[in-house]
């Protein structure tokens, strides 16, 4: 469920960069606690992911969303982490929804899934497949894969992505198409909006505060202590739009998302 790469093009959003975030440097504490978190984490995935592979064989991914949400929350929790949610009341339980989330680390969709009721289909890259029980749960949950660099693969993506959309299925999907290296909003691409479009679903915002304080890209560190929010905004609607509307839509997903974080970093 993580760095979905769409490719470039000229409806591209440009905007400056916001500074990177300054963090503290880790010690000699930092790395012995990290350590033991990895430990407890892994302890925790590998029978977890087990368990639920079997439950896709036996009922379905969709049937089963009270172990999908106890293995999320317990893995954000081994963390050392707080966590709680912010759900925009215009955001219908029972709908259908692409939630475009902030890309941090690998652990976002964990972080967000428990945060709505719905089911959330993951789209992530294909080279994800190949990791040790985590590529094998996802071909057992339906996750779907997307190829780095190849424009014809879109085709396929935008087939998989309706086929969910029309079982009910909500998509959850990171616009950035990668990691942050500074703590801030990257820019957007906008393969998945065209796609958006076309499908016609409306697109929640979601923005996950805290979760690069507790482990970012470049580092192997786990630093606990600290609390992760999920806010979910109020969904902004596709249906009436158009390939022509795709730069304005982006920059309305941009501006909630950016807002949020300005806001966490500003406190």
């Amino acid at each position: 469920m993580a760095e979905a790469e769409p490719q470039l093009d000229e409806e591209h959003v440009a905007s400056a960069p916001p500074a990177p975030v300054e963090v503290p440097s880790d010690g000699p504490f930092d790395y012995l606690m990290s350590g033991a978190l990895w430990a407890a984490g892994l302890a925790w995935l590998a029978p977890m992911m087990g368990a639920q592979m079997v439950m896709h064989r036996l009922v379905g991914p969709p049937r089963m969303q009270w172990l999908e949400r106890l293995y999320t929350r317990g893995q954000v929790a081994l963390t050392g982490s707080r966590w709680r949610a912010e759900v925009h009341p215009a955001i219908d339980p029972h709908g259908t929804y692409l939630f475009f989330q902030n890309h941090v680390n690998h652990l976002d969709h964990c972080t967000a899934y428990a945060a709505t009721p719905h089911f959330k289909q993951g789209v992530e890259l294909e080279d994800h497949f190949a990791y040790p029980i985590y590529g094998a749960f996802m071909r057992s949950r339906g996750t779907i894969p997307v190829q780095r660099g190849n424009l014809r693969a879109l085709a396929n993506l935008m087939k998989r992505m309706r086929a969910e959309v029309e079982q009910g299925h909500s998509l959850l999907i990171f616009p950035e198409g990668t990691r942050t290296l500074t703590g801030q909003l990257g820019e957007l691409q906008p393969g998945v909006f065209r796609i958006a479009v076309q499908l016609g679903v409306p697109i929640v915002p979601v923005t996950v505060t805290g979760m690069y304080r507790v482990m970012r890209k470049g580092s192997y560190l786990i630093r606990p202590g600290h609390e992760v929010t999920v806010h979910c905004d109020a969904p902004i609607e596709t249906a009436d739009l158009s390939r022509r509307d795709v730069p304005v839509l982006m920059e309305q997903v941009r501006s909630v998302m950016q807002d949020r974080l300005d806001a966490y970093w500003g406190q």
